[in-house]
This record gives C-alpha cells, structure tokens and sequence, in this order.
C-alpha cells in the first residue's frame, strides 16, 4: 500500500490545530467541487483526496493512528491484537519449556496480515475483523419528517442508505458491513452514521412532539370565531373559543412529528396564543373603547 501524506494534500503541518484542517478542508473542498470542475477529473480526483484526508486528520482517534502507524493506520487495532497475541504465545511457550515466536517471526506474522510477504507465518491465516467507519450526516427538519433515501460517499464508495422518518439530533444508526474491509476474509467492518439536524422551521421539537406561537387579533381572542394556521405538513382549521386570555395554549393531537421506526404514529402539535395588539387606531376606533372602557 503506497503511503498517503494527508497533511500535504490539505497544505498544513503535522502539527495543525482542528482549526487549521477544517479551514483547510473547506477551501481546497470548495476549490475542487465537481459543481465548480465539471467534466475534470483532475478536480474530481484531487476532491476525493481530500475528502479522505479531512475524514482521516478531523478524527482524533484516526489521526492518532495514522500519525503512529502511517499507511497501515487503517489496521492499528489489528496490530495491537497481534502483538498481544504475540505476547501471550510467548509467554506461554517460555512456560512450557520451548523457545516461543522470534521477532523474525512476528515480523512474518505482520506482513502477512497486511499484504507484503506470503502467508508462510503460522499465524498468517489469522482473520480480524475490518474497523468501523464513523461519518456525519447534515440534514433539515423538514428532510427528517418523511422516511427518504439518501446517497453517501464514505471512502470513495457511494452507499445507498434509508433514513427513517423521526430520528433526532444526535442519533447514530448503524450499517453493518459498510466498514473497513476485513483481514484474510474476516468480517468487513460496520459504518456508524451520526445525525446533524438543524431546524430552520417556526416549530421547536421536543422528540416527538412540536411547538409553536400563533399570533390572535385582539377582535378575535374576545369574540371568538375561526383562524387557519400551519402545521408541519399543512394548514388547518381552529375554532377560538370567546374572551381568549393571552398565553392560552392548545393541543393538536397527532400533529407532531413522527415517531422513529413506527409507522403512522404521531406526537402532538402544542400552541400558545399571543394575542396582537391594534396599533395605529384611527379616532372612531378610539372613541369606541373609550365606550367600552366606560360600560366596564
């Protein structure tokens, strides 16, 4: 495996802050986008290259490990185990009386796991599972109130995933078998998908559960009647009931957003009246309160 310098394809020194790899990650993403270069596979390669590089150096834990173990980063875990391994071989071996495994021979062992000598080493048929892949997915409210599928690019490869309506800010689901591939035919490794979700919408969401502020005439909170509002996915109809106080609240059942991995089932849309107001009285208006005032 030909080694890859993720700090030179980004311009930064192997003493970069986050700072400096994310500032460094948007610009050379922005220069590269396909959007900006079409029909350029140069871009095109160079935008990949520095995907790959950004997914590896923004991650603690992956930068430690390319950082310590370089092209063969990607089988940190595999190696510690083997050493482990190796350890504990010869130990036991001492124990029993015989010579346990060379350095020679675990050099053997090594290479055999990641591609350079022949499977000669007795251990060389060990399997290891492929390590796990964790990525970041950035999404609206209104993408997450339906069930859609979506196309993600993880290391080179677009996966086609499903993405349940109701899942929440925060949440990592899993995709078994969409990691790392595994050594000497074991298991590939699972991706682990991270929601971001940002709302841009008048709804606060509370799991499953919105709320929200509907503006009331002051006419309309005292003599009550009809007024039409959103919802999440519409517009209905409420009846207001006479002399409606401010800070009154109400509850739609079902309104609310969905909820996760459950099929037509809905939390509640709660909303509070704030009643408005009227400004800019013209002199009949005025005198008419006035009557009110003195009636009261």
């Amino acid at each position: 495996m030909t080694f890859i310098d993720y700090y030179k394809i980004l311009g930064i020194a192997k003493n970069a802050t986050d700072k400096d790899i994310k500032k460094a990650y948007r610009k050379l993403a922005r220069k590269y986008h396909p959007d900006l270069n079409p029909n350029n596979k140069e871009a095109e390669k160079k935008f990949k290259e520095v995907n790959e590089a950004n997914e590896v150096l923004s991650n603690t834990e992956n930068r430690k490990k390319y950082d310590q173990y370089g092209k063969d980063w990607k089988h940190a875990e595999e190696f510690e185990k083997a050493k482990q391994q190796q350890q504990h071989y010869q130990r036991s071996s001492r124990q029993r009386g015989y010579g346990g495994y060379s350095n020679e021979d675990f050099s053997d062992f090594f290479e055999s796991m990641f591609g350079g000598a022949s499977s000669r080493s007795r251990s060389g048929n060990v399997k290891f599972r492929g390590q796990d892949y964790n990525a970041e997915l950035h999404l609206n409210l209104k993408d997450v109130y339906k069930t859609h599928k979506r196309t993600l690019t993880v290391n080179g490869k677009n996966i086609r995933i499903t993405i349940p309506a109701g899942v929440e800010n925060g949440q990592v689901i899993k995709i078994k078998g969409h990691g790392g591939k595994g050594i000497n035919n074991g298991p590939n490794g699972d991706l682990y998908i991270k929601f971001s979700i940002v709302n841009h919408t008048k709804f606060k969401r509370d799991k499953n559960n919105l709320y929200t502020t509907v503006d009331l005439d002051l006419y309309k909170a005292i003599l009550g009647g009809e007024i039409t509002i959103n919802t999440f996915d519409g517009q209905v109809k409420l009846k207001i009931k006479p002399e409606t106080q401010n800070g009154t609240k109400a509850k739609l059942k079902g309104k609310g957003f969905p909820v996760y991995k459950k099929e037509n089932q809905f939390g509640d849309l709660y909303i509070t009246y704030n009643i408005k107001t009227p400004t800019k009285l013209t002199e009949k208006e005025k005198e008419l309160f006035k009557e009110l005032d003195k009636l009261r």
